[in-house]
Formats: C-alpha cells, sequence, structure tokens
C-alpha cells in the first residue's frame, strides 16, 4: 500500500515476486472509494499487507502519522478484519512507524490501539543514519515471519532512518514484549552481541530493532530486509559474502510459507 512519499515499494514489490506471488502496488485511493471504479480494490482480496518505507506524506507531524490517520478513517474496520484473520502485516521502516501510529503495534490489549501507545522517535545522534545493520533472531516462534531464520541467527538488513528509537509512555515497555514474546529483532554487533551505537543506530532500548503484535502475524521493523534480496544487493559481496539470497528474503520466504501452508 502507498501514498505520496512512499519510495520503497518496487523493492518489496519484487521480493514477493522473487517467490511467486502475484503482488499489486496498491495506493490507499483505491482502497478507500477515491478512484476510478475500474481501479477500485478490496483489502478483503489479498492475503498479504506490506507497508514499504519511505517517508510517506513528507513525514510532517511525525514519522507515519498522516499515513495512519487516513488508513484509519478509511479503512480501520477492514483493516482490524484483515489482522483478525490471521493475515500477515509487515510495515518496513516508515511502514514500522505507520504500524505504531495505527495501534497495530505492540497492541498489548486489543487488535487495533484507539490510540498509538508507543512512538519512533528521532535517532540518538539526531541525523539520518544510513548503514548495514546486523540483526538477531531473539523471537522464541511466536512470529510467523521468521520461520525460516532460526532462533539466535544473526542477518544483516541495511538501516536508513532518522526516527527509529521505540519509545512509550510505558516504563515496562520492553518487558511486557519480551514477556509476550513479541521482541523479533535485535541490533547486534558483529559478534552477535548487543553493544550499542553504532551497532543500534537510533537508540532503540535494549537495541530492539522489530516486533509483532500478540498474534504473531503483524511484523514491524526499521531495518530493510527488501534492500538484501539477493548476494549482490549485500555490502560484503565482493568480500566473500558467499551465498546466492540475501539475507533479507528469508523473511519473505517466512509470509509465503505461511500462505500457501
Amino acid at each position: 500500500m502507498r501514498i505520496e512519499g512512499t519510495n520503497c515499494e518496487d523493492e518489496t514489490f519484487n521480493a514477493f515476486k522473487i517467490l511467486g506471488a502475484d503482488p499489486e502496488k496498491v495506493h490507499l485511493n483505491q482502497l478507500d472509494g477515491h478512484a476510478p471504479e475500474r481501479m477500485q480494490r478490496s483489502l478483503e482480496d489479498y492475503n498479504v499487507l506490506a507497508l514499504p518505507g519511505g517517508f510517506s506524506a513528507g513525514d510532517y507531524i511525525r514519522a507515519g502519522a498522516i499515513f495512519a490517520a487516513r488508513i484509519r478513517s478509511a479503512l480501520s474496520v477492514d483493516l482490524t478484519r484483515f489482522v483478525e484473520q490471521e493475515k500477515p502485516v509487515i510495515g518496513i521502516c516508515n511502514g514500522f512507524q505507520i504500524l505504531v501510529e495505527l495501534g497495530l503495534l505492540p497492541a498489548f490489549e486489543e487488535t487495533m490501539s484507539p490510540m498509538p501507545t508507543a512512538a519512533l522517535f528521532t535517532n540518538d545522534s539526531a541525523r539520518f543514519e544510513c548503514r548495514p545493520t546486523l540483526l538477531r533472531n531473539d523471537n522464541r516462534g511466536n512470529c510467523l515471519f521468521t520461520s525460516r531464520i532460526p532462533k539466535g541467527e544473526v542477518v544483516m538488513f541495511p538501516s536508513a532512518h532518522a526516527e527509529g528509537k521505540l519509545l512509550s509512555m510505558d516504563p515496562d515497555l520492553v518487558e511486557r514484549l519480551d514477556d509476550n514474546d513479541q521482541i523479533v529483532f535485535r541490533y547486534v554487533d558483529q559478534d552477535g552481541e548487543q553493544s550499542g551505537y553504532p551497532w543500534n543506530p537510533n537508540g532503540s532500548p535494549d537495541d530492539v530493532a522489530g516486533i509483532c503484535n500478540p498474534a504473531g502475524n503483524v511484523l514491524g521493523l526499521m531495518p530493510h530486509p527488501e534492500r538484501a534480496l539477493s548476494r549482490f544487493t549485500h555490502p560484503d559481496w565482493t568480500r566473500g559474502y558467499e551465498k546466492e539470497e540475501g539475507d533479507g528474503l528469508a523473511v519473505f520466504r517466512s509470509i509465503m510459507d505461511h500462505v500457501r501452508g
């Protein structure tokens, strides 16, 4: 799903296309009735929803806030039903920010909270951080998006964001996420250990890089798996990276396994 300002929809589209899906890039106007009849779509017709990265609506007010408000006003009923049908929803970078603004994450109490209970705040460095980031899969099996990534395995997904620090008024946010098995990825160093900046590019507490909802079918993460689909999009592809697939493809394989299963 896209609006003005999203800019990673092509890479996300390609990730699904590579794995044999039939993806479609759909503007929000096509789903909320503000498009010619021949172009209109229904969320119910799809098996997976992806909210790509970018700077939707220029990230005015807060990152992802305008896109989330437009979705909530037009599609909240359809989107809640989509999630409750256990269909996968993935939000990457700006998409993660949108899912949090929507209340689909962390969603401790209900499918979609009426108000955001967390936010992705400005990086501790107060600047845009663009770098390869190493992530450790810390999920214990709740999240469907990591079925192809063994627990404890370290993967490389690039990061490119200015507002990626997960914060909440709830002082127990990270503990509650951990207790519910909602923490999916943490930033780590080359030894697989939590090490702070620059390995954690934003200062997110406990190095949290990605979380899921309690049901495990909604994932938000700041780094970009769709930018690491093959060895040729890995920063070390000329320096000993020997796998033909990039690390990011495993996330999309996990989604396809769930849909086909």
